[in-house]
């Protein structure tokens, strides 16, 4: 369930908090199994608080009363709006593909990601949450098309320009549209948050690969975003990636 690279910086055991909102009615089966599933390495708190589960939340962090926390089935938009009062926060997801490589993504935010300065601010909090799992930090660029494409749209003229710049200033590789060789480093950036949610989205949700959620970057305590429609196993993944951050 959870990668052999994760699981052995698993030494400490932390208190984890993780959000309950209900959306719908498997909501806190979900919830309760991942506490269950995630009782040989963490403390789990569940945050059941209707309209103020995310405020309640995001005090806990605060006041310091958990190690971390996940987002579980509490709303990201809730979340957002009361972090972005204070801070300016990208989230980076830690994913892993159906042959068991680890990889970071970002953008997975769909209004986050959009230009140059925010795509290497990204790719340098990456290299941070890289470096503590022990991963190397090599940096791969996306862009909309191939090179050679040009000509064909302005959109995928400016994302290929925008992928080089981006490429460029990083120190990465841009590998274009290539994210079946992308994904051979330890850090992929997509073009934008709405096509690095649809990696996400179809990696996970349709091609056997394995989410651990999103770390929210440039806050003063550890936070893993998750999609409100994870498994179980999902939520006990992002619960392990909060105590190894």
């Amino acid at each position: 369930m959870i990668h052999e690279i994760i699981r052995k910086k698993l030494v400490e055991r932390k208190r984890i908090a993780v959000g309950l909102y209900r959306f719908d009615e498997t909501c806190e089966k979900r919830i309760k199994k991942a506490k269950e599933l995630a009782k040989d390495f963490a403390d789990v708190v569940i945050i059941d608080e209707g309209e103020e589960t995310e405020k309640t939340l995001i005090d806990l962090l605060k006041k310091g009363e958990v190690d971390a926390a996940i987002r579980g089935t509490a709303r990201a938009s809730k979340i957002l709006e009361i972090l972005r009062r204070d801070f300016t926060t990208y989230r980076i997801a830690l994913l892993e593909t159906a042959n068991g490589k680890l990889f970071l993504l970002a953008p997975v935010g769909v209004d986050e990601g959009k230009s140059v300065k925010e795509k290497l601010i990204m790719i340098e909090e990456a290299k941070k949450i890289s470096k503590k799992l022990g991963l190397d930090g090599t940096v791969a660029i996306l862009a909309g098309g191939r090179y050679g494409d040009i000509g064909r749209s302005d959109t995928v003229d400016i994302s290929l320009a925008i992928a080089e710049l981006t490429a460029k200033l990083a120190d990465a590789k841009n590998y274009e549209i290539k994210l079946e060789e992308a994904v051979r480093e330890d850090i992929v950036i997509a073009p934008d948050g709405i096509s690095g949610n649809l990696i996400f989205r179809s990696l996970c949700y349709l091609g056997n690969g394995r989410e651990y959620g999103a770390v929210y970057t440039n806050l003063p305590f550890k936070l893993v975003d998750t999609s409100r429609s994870q498994s179980p196993e999902g939520y006990a993944r992002a619960i392990a990636l909060a105590s190894v951050i």
